[in-house]
């Protein structure tokens, strides 16, 4: 039984109308006469979904009990035993119930092909699990739910469902996607158009990479050797030399000239995995080609010309860029230089540009002589031919020429040769070229001729004193080349030993860089640094670059030991001896690295316990003044209670026994204060989550605010949340009771409730003078207060403690303009799945933009996950997205602790 194909919508944002596409293949092909059913579509009751729905077999779902609540799932035991020919299952990304029967729906996928199904599946963009971070610092929301990238890299078929920012927000603004009052906030939120842009080009680019996988996969199975120009690419040739730098910006200027350029500079390095070039130059040039928004690669060949036209045709360049020869007129007579032999052999389909620079024609040594490095096959080969073909080709025109030359100048002629094949290809050949000379000159020339024999002793001397120069020449030219070799080999070790010591000594290179410079020194497929703590635990990675690195030091083609429990393994080809001197000294480089990468990790908490004694420090010195003007308040009014020299009457009394207790009441309240920046600066706050309704905590935390200063809005379906009570409470109050206080006179400040998706978001709203952008994030920090603020109104804490504990119980506590004048603050808490009505809720996976918990995060009104998308801009059923949190102003205001104690649990 064959696997069955897997086809993938892949979509840029909800909205894009994937689930719709879907649909829409899924009668296509029941028109057309396959076997298709819908294995999983949550249409969320939205009516166009449901439409799609009409005329498809639906598998019906498999009900499942968790906690109390009830869920559905695809049932995947009901489809493998109905073995439909496709199966349409949307929501790639989602994450099953607890009892499922995997973990994850693209497990559940992956069965189905196993089983010889067909799937067409659909997945956002930001699920994709390489590209969470990216996502994060787009939207500025975590992706919970992911799905391997290997996975929908193995699809057969991916399709992009394109959209336009400007066409979905309208697709919004018409109440399609979402419910409409959840719109406002989703456009001004995660749809804003520069969002929605950056996601548009990340699915682009993404699916670009795809086909571009898929061409050169086929151009490989076809054997198609000649540019297919579907895309600029430019190669740059980097010799090392100064001019590299002249030819990776006019390559840049190049491709900013049109539209999806890619810049691949590339420095061909002899196979011997040294390199002869500058290695502080390569690394100059390196940076500046990744600045440009190109690639550096570092490839082995001896032939420089060939290796740099198989490396450009490989990666399907269109142009490459060479800079004009440095060498000067004299010097071409070694041959030809790169850039003619490039042009020459580049074929049509392949431009060549070469460029000047200020530094052509003035030099750049000797050329390289070839026996400077190993001998290449192509020299061996011909010192063969010049010490075996040659004399025997010389001895034959010398035969036919009526010329007696003399046996002396045959043997220089014979010699000659036997010279030419020790400068071709080494010892070897000119040996073989001395014996077949002696063997000639005995036969063809020396009397008596045709015979094996020598009749004249001197001609004896001469052929055995032949032999001897022949053999002599041979070893000592032999014996130059490899001390040529030897003495620019160790040059080039010395150039890549100091500058690997000095930039790991100036704190230049992390652990992956050096990996990743030992991987294209030695021209290897991967490199791993591994540890382990003692003979007995396995080994660990430390770093690896690479596919497919060693797990363990056996299982490498190099392995090199740092000490006793660490090694640097090496796949991809078995190195020669001499390389292992170099590869030590990465390897203790490696080590080096390691440890210096720990000692900052080090360092850095060692900085951020220092901050928390800073904190406390600065915190001791900035509330002494704020805890003795209470002090002395209290102690006035007990003297005077105390003294007997006056006769107090039952109000002054009651008004200094009032004081007393509104100083006690401060007092706690500063000193609660600090004790929480103190446990949040620690990071010893440990909230007890359990699950509640907003409505039994909200009306505790305003006890310490007048009652008409308030209005309250808790609607009662709300689902519960997922939060440490006391902690909330003493969150909501500080930030009521900071909007209370600068809120105009007679203006009461509105605390609202609502649910979307899968948080709950509580929204204190003032009308005051408001907060400027620059300041929104300073008014949360440790001992700030809002413009001048009196230094009586507190030490400013009080926003600072009440987002430590939003952020302690998972949640977050952010502000925004509150529209008309004045601040909005919003705490968003995790919703609970079931808490109100386990009926209407359903696990799925989240695909909108905010954190998207597992199945057992969910509010219970909230709907599982993506329904299905439209191609229509008036029928579009995503669903809800996740607006981002949006904050409200520190103002610094030290609330009644005492009332918020008495109100309920801390």
């Amino acid at each position: 039984m064959g696997r069955g194909k897997l086809r993938i919508y892949l979509g840029a944002a909800p909205g894009v109308g994937k689930t719709y596409a879907m649909l829409s293949e899924g009668h296509r092909r029941v028109e057309r006469g396959a076997d298709c059913v819908v294995g999983f579509v949550e249409h969320h009751g939205r009516p166009r979904t449901e439409v799609m729905l009409h005329g498809l077999e639906q598998i019906e779902r498999r009900p499942l009990v968790h906690r109390g609540a009830t869920f559905t799932e695809m049932d995947v035991d009901a489809l493998l035993a109905r073995r439909p020919a496709i199966a349409l299952v949307d929501e790639l990304a989602h994450t099953n119930v607890p009892g499922s029967r995997n973990a994850k729906r693209w497990q559940d996928v992956e069965e189905l092909l196993r089983a010889g199904i067909d799937v067409v599946s659909t997945v956002n963009i930001q699920h994709l699990e390489s590209l969470g971070d990216v996502v994060e610092s787009i939207t500025g929301v975590r992706q919970r739910e992911t799905v391997p990238d290997e996975v929908v890299r193995r699809a057969d078929q991916i399709e992009l469902v394109d959209m336009s920012p400007q066409a979905l927000r309208r697709r919004m603004a018409h109440g399609n996607i979402y419910k409409p009052e959840k719109v406002d906030a989703a456009l001004s939120n995660y749809f804003r158009p520069g969002n929605l842009t950056a996601l548009r080009e990340l699915a682009l680019l993404w699916v670009a990479d795809r086909a571009d996988e898929y061409l050169q996969q086929y151009r490989g199975e076809h054997g198609i050797r000649s540019t297919w120009q579907a895309r600029e690419r430019i190669v740059v040739g980097l010799t090392g030399g100064p001019e590299g730098r002249t030819l990776i910006r006019r390559a840049s200027r190049m491709a900013a000239k049109g539209s999806g350029s890619e810049i691949l500079a590339v420095y061909v390095a002899r196979s011997d995995g040294l390199t002869a070039a500058s290695p502080k130059e390569l690394a100059v040039q390196r940076t500046l080609v990744e600045d440009l928004g190109g690639t550096f690669h570092h490839v082995i060949g001896d032939n420089i010309p060939d290796a740099l036209l198989a490396f450009a045709r490989g990666v399907n360049a269109t142009q490459i860029v060479l800079g004009s020869s440095r060498r000067r007129s004299w010097q071409y007579v070694f041959g030809p230089g790169v850039g003619a032999s490039v042009a020459r052999d580049s074929g049509p389909d392949l431009d060549v540009h070469i460029v000047t620079h200020e530094h052509v024609a003035k030099g750049r040594g000797l050329p390289v002589v070839p026996s400077a490095a190993r001998l290449g096959r192509p020299r061996i080969i011909a010192g063969w031919v010049v010490g075996t073909v040659l004399p025997l080709l010389l001895c034959l025109l010398l035969t036919h020429v009526d010329a007696d030359l003399g046996l002396a100048n045959d043997m220089l002629l014979f010699l000659s040769l036997t010279v030419a094949a020790a400068l071709l290809g080494g010892l070897w050949p000119a040996l073989a070229s001395a014996a077949l000379g002696s063997l000639l000159l005995n036969y063809f020339f020396a009397p008596p001729l045709h015979r094996f024999t020598v009749s004249d002793p001197k001609n004896i001397v001469a052929i055995t004193v032949f032999f001897g120069v022949a053999v002599s020449v041979a070893s000592v030219v032999d014996l130059a080349a490899r001390r040529t070799h030897q003495a620019a080999r160790l040059r080039a070790e010395s150039e890549i030993l100091s500058f690997l010591a000095g930039s790991v000594l100036r704190g230049e290179t992390t652990l992956d860089a050096l990996l990743e410079r030992v991987r294209e020194t030695f021209a290897m497929e991967s490199v791993a640094l591994l540890e382990r703590p003692n003979d007995v635990e396995p080994w660990k990675p430390a770093g690896s670059v690479g596919p497919g690195p060693a797990a363990r030091p056996e299982d490498a083609d190099v392995d090199m030991p740092i000490g006793d429990h660490m090694a640097l393994a090496l796949s991809g080809r078995v190195l020669p001896a001499e390389d292992r001197r170099v590869l030590g000294a990465f390897a203790a480089q490696a080590a080096v690295v390691l440890d210096r990468q720990r000692l900052v990790g080090e360092a850095e908490e060692a900085r951020r316990l220092a901050e928390g004694n800073r904190i406390r420090t600065a915190l001791l010195a900035a509330v002494s003044h704020d805890l003795r003007t209470p002090l002395a308040s209290i102690k006035a009014s007990v003297s005077s209670l105390r003294s007997a020299d006056v006769e107090w009457s039952e109000e002054d009394r009651a008004e200094l026994l009032e004081g007393i207790e509104d100083g006690a009441d401060r007092l706690d309240h500063l000193v609660g204060n600090l004790l929480d920046m103190s446990r949040l600066q620690t990071g010893t706050v440990t909230p007890l989550i359990r699950e509640i309704d907003l409505d039994e905590v909200v009306p505790m935390a305003l006890g310490g605010v007048p009652e008409d200063s308030v209005l309250l809005d808790v609607p009662e379906e709300l689902p519960m949340v997922a939060v440490d009570p006391g902690l909330l409470e003493r969150t909501v109050a500080n930030v009521v009771e900071n909007a209370v206080k600068y809120s105009p006179a007679g203006v009461p400040v509105l605390v609202a409730a609502s649910c979307l998706d899968d948080r709950v978001e509580v929204r204190v709203v003032d009308r005051g003078r408001g907060v400027p952008d620059e300041a929104k994030d300073r008014i949360f920090a440790p001992f700030q207060r809002y413009g001048d603020a009196p230094r009586g109104a507190g030490v400013g804490l009080g926003l600072a403690v009440a987002r430590g504990f939003a952020e302690a119980m998972d949640g977050t506590l952010t502000a925004e303009d509150t529209p008309g004048g004045g601040l909005t603050m919003v705490l968003t808490l995790r919703a609970v799945r079931g808490g109100r009505d386990p009926g209407r809720a359903e696990a799925g996976t989240d695909d909108g933009a905010g954190a998207q918990p597992g199945p057992l995060d969910r509010a219970g009104p909230v709907a599982p996950t993506e329904p299905a998308d439209v191609t229509e801009p008036a029928d579009v059923t995503e669903p809800a997205e996740p607006v981002e949190p949006v904050a409200s102003m520190e103002n610094d205001h030290d609330r009644d602790r005492m009332t918020r104690q008495k109100a309920g649990p801390q």
